[in-house]
């Protein structure tokens, strides 16, 4: 399975036509969060990528909550907005959580979560499926501007426990189309230029 996998579009209109036009290619789309800006504008990009029509599984960031997407998406028939559960999409698991985790320090606007509750959020990811999350796991692809780590230890313990094939997530700007490996897993900073992946079968 083909799956073109971005995040972070932070309401670019240009970034969201050209994945419009890349989803044209793959099986399936993963949009790992941050559409809006500080819960500004969240259709800008939404009313765009809505052209989509291949199955396509988003994630809250940390600039909008999981309410508010699911309401900008409501008319998009081919998206599935997840945060805390999970679907199916061509007989594969996908598990999602959004939001910012760790707590961020961008204040209230922030839509954040802790590493318990984010513990909660991830308890029932299936193994050997894809989670998307919008906030990378610790030590990994979340290395920021100033070389510190800002990744999630509940993230990177799920994944050591369910070794899913893979990890989308975005949050971390300065390691954006970075990739690394966790066990089995194949962690991917999608950013918004989108990039697509091969999932075997």
């Amino acid at each position: 399975m083909k799956i073109l996998c971005f995040s972070d579009l932070h309401r670019d209109v240009d970034a969201a036509a050209t994945l419009v036009a890349m989803a044209a290619d793959v099986d399936a789309v993963i949009g790992a969060g941050d559409f809006a800006n500080q819960h500004q504008g969240l259709a800008d990009t939404l009313d765009i990528l809505a052209a989509i029509d291949k199955p396509t599984v988003l994630v809250p960031g940390n600039g909008e909550t999981a309410t508010e997407l699911r309401a900008a998406t409501a008319a998009w028939s081919a998206a599935t907005v997840l945060h805390g559960d999970g679907c199916q999409v061509n007989g594969v698991d996908f598990w999602g959580v959004g939001g910012g985790i760790p707590m961020t320090p961008f204040g209230t606007w922030s839509y954040d979560f802790d590493e318990d509750q984010a513990t909660d959020l991830l308890a029932d990811c299936p193994a050997g499926g894809v989670l998307v999350v919008h906030s990378p796991p610790i030590d990994t692809v979340d290395h920021d501007s100033s070389g510190r780590i800002r990744g999630s230890r509940a993230i990177r313990e799920t994944i050591v426990a369910k070794q899913p094939r893979l990890v989308v997530c975005g949050h971390i700007h300065s390691d954006w189309g970075k990739q690394v490996r966790l066990g089995e897993s194949q962690i991917l900073n999608a950013g918004p230029a989108g990039i697509v992946v091969e999932l075997a079968d």
